[in-house]
């Protein structure tokens, strides 16, 4: 005999079975996350981690430089005209664009690129190592931790920023004192004519200030500091900002490059952005995310193996990478080499690679080996790895999925990098020759399970406040240095 249950009895089953079914993908997230070490808390961590308050006068301070001009010997860009507040203060480009530029920020910049994307400042205070090559870490492997001091290239090394320094405590603090010292995105070539090389005296516009000569070590980096300093204390708007951050100089005494570095790392503290769906859910709000972020957190977690590369234990300070260096396949783009091109002689008999941390440490078993990037916001990206080979989140995804199919197949054009980009391709069989044995096989999803992996990596890791609606209001009105601003075509 057959049983017949009225509607609102099959509605109610149907119901109590949904809330079994969410309740059951809920249980497994959570210890999904619990195994992996996640909290969900470090976007809260940070003043306890450096052991204060931040500084808000400080922090303007760094505001104000980072979208001043001052610092640029070439007087024609700034940190956010690599590092804008439309992208989460990551690059608007697949590969940097820095002097030369037409003063744009935004889809429309132009001028000659540099050697790669520039990535996000957002968060970085969490990092243990910074930039695509890794060139400057902590030692202790822990950013807010110089007890074994921060290790840069020559001719820094490991002397400038020794253990135990009682100014420099952060690698943040420690990093803000490069980015003036670098020709191709700051400081620029005016008067090195005949002292790099002859290719590279046609970058030699006269335009700005004169870069200074090496110094004895063979470097330009505190010369050009000494000349950025110079700019610094003969202004009297900028004398009186560091007086209020800094007893010396409000008793009259010089600005050092240190209180630079500390002003941008400052700045840069007040930029975190990590409470997003995921830390919200770990925290215990499990309404913060939707059934397809939560099954595509389940896949990063699992079966797709993407939090092997993307951790969040330990170093990682749940910032989505284990910061280490690897081989992913990722195809070889560049641009051409001259006046209003690309201004960097990359790698190879070709000059179309990119060896990556084989430049640092000469080794060849280091080539095509590049960091892991930091997951969070990285939805504000318009360009994705390191030379933004890849436009759409989707195809980023993808190729970590099937490294050898995405890479044989790669073509610059439907990838939808920029023009003068899909000119210039390496060659792709030596990287996949030393892909990272963690690829070397094909991961297969379901289409509903790639769509859920997609969706939680675009919004589940999202911190709305990193969109540019927020971060456009940081833009300063004016400069205390007088110079024109950078205009950002996607800020009001």
């Amino acid at each position: 005999m057959r049983t017949c249950f009225p509607s609102s009895r099959l509605l109610a089953l149907a119901l109590a079975a949904t809330v079994a079914d969410a309740q059951n993908l809920d249980s497994q997230l959570a210890a999904a996350l619990s195994n992996a070490g996640f909290t969900g808390t470090v976007g809260s961590s940070l003043e306890a981690r450096i052991g204060r308050p931040i500084d808000t006068k400080l922090a303007n301070l760094g505001r104000l430089l980072f979208f001043d001009k001052i610092p640029s010997l070439h007087s024609d860009n700034a940190c956010a005209g690599c590092h804008s507040p439309t992208n989460g203060f990551g690059d608007t480009q697949s590969i940097a664009i820095g002097i030369e530029n037409n003063n744009l920020v935004g889809q429309n910049r132009y001028g000659p690129r540099n050697q790669r994307r520039a990535p996000m400042a957002a968060n970085t205070p969490f990092f243990p190592a910074l930039m695509w090559n890794e060139r400057f870490f902590a030692v202790s492997g822990d950013p807010f931790d110089n007890s074994g001091g921060f290790v840069f290239p020559l001719p820094e090394g490991s002397t400038r920023f020794p253990p135990h320094d009682p100014i420099i405590k952060t690698l943040a603090a420690a990093q803000g004192e490069l980015p003036p010292t670098e020709l191709t995105e700051v400081a620029g070539f005016t008067g090195t004519k005949g002292t790099i090389g002859p290719e590279f005296d046609q970058f030699d516009d006269g335009n700005g200030s004169v870069v200074p000569r090496p110094d004895a070590s063979g470097s330009r980096n505190d010369p050009i500091r000494v000349a950025v300093l110079a700019r610094l204390n003969a202004s009297a708007a900028y004398r009186k900002l560091f007086s209020d951050s800094f007893p010396s100089v409000a008793a009259g005494g010089p600005i050092d490059f240190s209180m630079f570095g500390r002003a941008i790392a400052e700045f840069e503290s007040t930029l975190i952005f990590a409470d997003a769906p995921i830390d919200r859910f770990a925290r215990g709000e499990h309404g913060a995310m939707s059934v397809p972020e939560k099954e595509g957190a389940l896949l990063f977690f699992g079966k797709a193996r993407c939090v092997q590369c993307h951790a969040v234990l330990g170093k990682s300070n749940e910032m989505f990478s284990d910061f280490q260096m690897h081989v992913i396949g990722v195809p070889q783009i560049a641009p051409e080499f001259g006046v209003g091109q690309g201004n960097v002689i990359f790698d190879g008999p070709g000059r179309n690679e990119d060896f990556g941390l084989e430049q640092i440490t000469g080794n060849a078993a280091d080539r095509y080996k590049f960091r892991s990037s930091p997951l969070r916001n990285v939805s504000l990206q318009p360009a994705f790895f390191h030379n933004g080979s890849y436009t759409r989140l989707e195809d980023a995804i993808r190729h970590h999925l099937n490294v050898f199919e995405s890479a044989l197949s790669y073509k610059a054009m439907p990838a939808g990098v920029d023009k003068d980009l899909t000119l210039v391709l390496g060659p792709i069989e030596p990287v996949l020759a030393r892909v990272d044995p963690l690829l070397a096989h094909p991961i297969d999803l379901r289409p509903d399970e790639f769509e859920s992996l997609v969706a939680f990596v675009r919004t589940g890791l999202l911190d709305r406040r990193a969109e540019r609606q927020n971060l456009c209001s940081l833009i300063p009105a004016s400069l205390p240095s007088g110079m024109p601003p950078l205009r950002f075509e996607d800020c009001p």
